[in-house]
Protein backbone atom coordinates (compact mmCIF):
# COMPACT_ATOMS: atom_id res chain seq x y z
CA UNK A 1 0.00 0.00 0.00
CA UNK A 2 1.21 3.70 -0.73
CA UNK A 3 -0.42 6.77 0.99
CA UNK A 4 0.84 10.19 0.62
CA UNK A 5 -0.92 13.52 -0.12
CA UNK A 6 -1.36 15.16 -3.04
CA UNK A 7 0.50 17.92 -2.08
CA UNK A 8 3.61 15.63 -1.57
CA UNK A 9 3.82 15.05 -5.07
CA UNK A 10 5.87 16.71 -7.84
CA UNK A 11 3.71 19.47 -9.90
CA UNK A 12 4.75 19.59 -13.53
CA UNK A 13 3.89 21.68 -16.85
CA UNK A 14 1.97 19.95 -19.23
CA UNK A 15 4.27 19.85 -22.17
CA UNK A 16 2.32 19.23 -25.21
CA UNK A 17 1.44 21.60 -28.06
CA UNK A 18 -1.75 23.63 -27.01
CA UNK A 19 -1.51 23.44 -23.20
CA UNK A 20 -2.25 26.75 -21.81
CA UNK A 21 -1.94 26.99 -18.08
CA UNK A 22 -1.85 23.19 -17.14
CA UNK A 23 -0.08 21.30 -14.58
CA UNK A 24 -0.12 17.47 -13.92
CA UNK A 25 0.71 15.53 -10.48
CA UNK A 26 1.38 11.28 -11.48
CA UNK A 27 0.17 10.78 -8.06
CA UNK A 28 -0.15 6.66 -8.63
CA UNK A 29 1.45 4.77 -10.76
CA UNK A 30 3.40 1.54 -12.30
CA UNK A 31 6.64 2.68 -9.64
CA UNK A 32 4.03 2.30 -6.68
CA UNK A 33 3.59 -0.74 -7.94
CA UNK A 34 -0.20 -0.48 -9.59
CA UNK A 35 -0.68 -3.06 -12.22
CA UNK A 36 -3.08 -1.69 -14.52
CA UNK A 37 -3.92 2.17 -14.25
CA UNK A 38 -2.21 5.55 -13.45
CA UNK A 39 -4.19 8.55 -11.16
CA UNK A 40 -3.19 12.13 -12.44
CA UNK A 41 -4.26 14.67 -10.55
CA UNK A 42 -4.10 17.94 -13.68
CA UNK A 43 -4.63 21.64 -12.44
CA UNK A 44 -5.96 24.39 -14.78
CA UNK A 45 -5.53 28.09 -14.40
CA UNK A 46 -8.10 30.02 -14.97
CA UNK A 47 -8.62 30.74 -18.86
CA UNK A 48 -6.43 27.70 -19.07
CA UNK A 49 -6.74 24.28 -21.38
CA UNK A 50 -5.81 20.87 -22.03
CA UNK A 51 -4.92 20.51 -25.53
CA UNK A 52 -7.42 19.67 -28.12
CA UNK A 53 -6.62 15.83 -28.74
CA UNK A 54 -7.67 12.21 -29.19
CA UNK A 55 -5.86 8.56 -28.42
CA UNK A 56 -6.33 5.07 -28.40
CA UNK A 57 -7.35 4.47 -24.72
CA UNK A 58 -9.73 5.96 -22.44
CA UNK A 59 -9.78 8.62 -19.30
CA UNK A 60 -12.31 8.58 -16.44
CA UNK A 61 -12.10 11.68 -14.75
CA UNK A 62 -13.75 13.40 -11.29
CA UNK A 63 -13.61 16.85 -11.21
CA UNK A 64 -12.47 18.12 -7.63
CA UNK A 65 -13.03 21.78 -7.84
CA UNK A 66 -13.98 24.37 -10.52
CA UNK A 67 -15.86 24.31 -13.49
CA UNK A 68 -15.54 24.08 -16.91
CA UNK A 69 -16.49 23.32 -20.27
CA UNK A 70 -15.20 19.83 -21.77
CA UNK A 71 -15.25 19.96 -25.66
CA UNK A 72 -16.07 16.47 -26.98
CA UNK A 73 -15.18 17.20 -31.15
CA UNK A 74 -16.56 20.44 -31.53
CA UNK A 75 -19.50 19.84 -29.04
CA UNK A 76 -19.21 21.79 -25.46
CA UNK A 77 -20.24 20.09 -22.29
CA UNK A 78 -20.29 22.04 -19.15
CA UNK A 79 -19.25 20.28 -15.97
CA UNK A 80 -18.38 21.61 -12.31
CA UNK A 81 -16.93 19.72 -8.92
CA UNK A 82 -18.71 16.85 -8.11
CA UNK A 83 -18.94 15.87 -12.17
CA UNK A 84 -17.66 12.13 -13.56
CA UNK A 85 -16.49 12.29 -17.50
CA UNK A 86 -15.99 9.13 -19.68
CA UNK A 87 -13.47 10.07 -22.65
CA UNK A 88 -13.80 6.77 -24.62
CA UNK A 89 -10.62 6.11 -26.84
CA UNK A 90 -9.99 8.21 -30.45
CA UNK A 91 -12.67 10.81 -28.75
CA UNK A 92 -11.27 14.24 -30.12
CA UNK A 93 -11.67 16.09 -26.13
CA UNK A 94 -10.26 18.96 -24.21
CA UNK A 95 -10.94 20.37 -21.00
CA UNK A 96 -11.22 24.19 -20.82
CA UNK A 97 -11.39 26.25 -17.46
CA UNK A 98 -14.07 28.48 -17.49
CA UNK A 99 -14.17 30.00 -14.08
CA UNK A 100 -12.25 32.34 -11.83
CA UNK A 101 -10.76 29.94 -9.67
CA UNK A 102 -8.09 26.49 -10.69
CA UNK A 103 -9.48 24.08 -12.29
CA UNK A 104 -8.63 20.40 -10.57
CA UNK A 105 -9.28 17.22 -11.60
CA UNK A 106 -8.61 13.42 -11.56
CA UNK A 107 -7.65 11.34 -14.68
CA UNK A 108 -6.64 7.39 -14.61
CA UNK A 109 -5.51 6.22 -17.74
CA UNK A 110 -4.27 2.45 -18.26
CA UNK A 111 -0.62 2.01 -18.21
CA UNK A 112 -1.24 1.08 -22.02
CA UNK A 113 -1.17 4.88 -22.53
CA UNK A 114 2.22 5.68 -22.05
CA UNK A 115 3.50 3.47 -25.51
CA UNK A 116 0.72 4.82 -27.40
CA UNK A 117 1.09 7.62 -29.58
CA UNK A 118 -0.95 10.86 -29.22
CA UNK A 119 -2.94 11.23 -31.82
CA UNK A 120 -3.33 15.09 -32.46
CA UNK A 121 -6.63 16.99 -33.75
CA UNK A 122 -6.18 17.58 -37.21
CA UNK A 123 -8.17 21.57 -36.67
CA UNK A 124 -5.93 22.15 -33.90
CA UNK A 125 -3.09 19.76 -32.52
CA UNK A 126 -3.63 20.29 -28.70
CA UNK A 127 -4.45 17.88 -25.86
Amino acid sequence: MKLHHVEDVASAAVDMPGATGCRVRWLIGEPDGAPNFAMRQFEVEPGGHTPKHSHPYEHEVYIVEGTGLILEGNVEHRFQAGDVIYVAPNDVHQFRNTGATPLKFLCLVPHSSKNAPIHQAPECGEH
